[in-house]
C-alpha cells in the first residue's frame, strides 16, 4: 500500500479533500499495522527518489542518535517514532508524492527523475537536494511548487473576507 492509501483508508480521514493534511498526532491514532505500512511506504518513496539512509534520516528529522541501519528496520516491521515533527514532514513528503503522481500520471518514474533534476526554482539545485540542504523549509518549498492547492491553502487565499 502507498502512504497515501494508508492515510486515506484510515477511518478518521476518509472525508479528507485531495489536498489533505494530517493531524500531527495521526500516528497515535493509526493501529500498529497501519503505522508499519505508512513507515514502509514512506521509506520506499524516499528510496525511489534516490535518498540514502543518511539522507532519509535527515529528511524525516529522525532523532539524532538514529543510525543508518535503522532504515532497514523501518523497511521491515518497525514504525517511525511517534513525533509531531516527523509526522509533519511525512505529510509534506506524501503531498509531494501525490502532486508528482498528478503531474506525471502516465509515467511514475518521471516524478523520481524530477526530484533529482536541477531546477531553477530551487537555485539550480535538484528538489531533493533543496529539501536536504534547506530542511523543512525546503520540503515545503518543493511541495508549494508542485501542489497549487496546497499553495493556495497556505497562502490564505481561500479565506473569505470578514
Amino acid at each position: 500500500r502507498s502512504a497515501v492509501d494508508v492515510i486515506k483508508n484510515h477511518v478518521r480521514l476518509q472525508a479528507l479533500p485531495a489536498r489533505f493534511t494530517m493531524a500531527p498526532d495521526i500516528m497515535q491514532t493509526l493501529n500498529l499495522e497501519d503505522r508499519i505500512a505508512l513507515t514502509r511506504a514512506v521509506v520506499s518513496l524516499l528510496d525511489n527518489w534516490g535518498a540514502t539512509a543518511v539522507q532519509q534520516i535527515a529528511l524525516l528529522a529522525l532523532p539524532p542518535a538514529t543510525r543508518p541501519g535503522a532504515i532497514r528496520q523501518f523497511r521491515q516491521s518497525t514504525p517511525f517514532p511517534e513525533s509531531k515533527q516527523i509526522m509533519e514532514r511525512i505529510e509534506h513528503l506524501i503531498g509531494i508524492a501525490d502532486a508528482l503522481r498528478t503531474s506525471y500520471p502516465h509515467n511514475a518514474h518521471m516524478g523520481n527523475i524530477w526530484m533529482n533534476r536541477e531546477n531553477h526554482r530551487f537555485d539550480n539545485r535538484a528538489p531533493l537536494a533543496a529539501m536536504l540542504e534547506d530542511g523543512l523549509a525546503g520540503i515545503i518549498a518543493v511541495r508549494t511548487h508542485l501542489d497549487c492547492a496546497y499553495d493556495w491553502n497556505i497562502s490564505g487565499s481561500d479565506n473569505k473576507p470578514g
